[in-house]
């Protein structure tokens, strides 16, 4: 039965993983800290004595995570494309 139980969070895992391929890099980033997040919640949770509520502990805070480690990886992407731009329209 646990064998089961691991084949079948990793297949929708795979799926999962595998629909984010028209997502922005946030919205990945998101998803995966939700997964991740969620499977480090359920497993710690489960020790304590309710997986169902460290996994949803796990994914809220996997997916806040995630998302906010997007935003911030695009905000150093627009600081660095705006200073490439001022370097070439410098004067010389």
């Amino acid at each position: 039965m646990k064998r089961f139980l691991i084949l079948v969070m990793a297949v929708l895992a795979t799926i999962n993983l595998a629909g984010c391929a028209g997502m922005s890099e946030t919205q990945q980033r998101s998803v995966t800290g939700g997964l991740s997040g969620s499977a480090a919640g359920a497993v710690i949770g489960a020790m304590a004595g309710n997986a169902g509520l460290g996994a949803a502990i796990g994914a809220a805070a996997g997916t806040t995570g995630g998302f906010l480690y997007g935003k911030h990886k695009e905000s150093e992407q627009r600081a660095y494309q705006q200073g490439q731009r001022d370097a070439l329209q410098a004067p010389r």
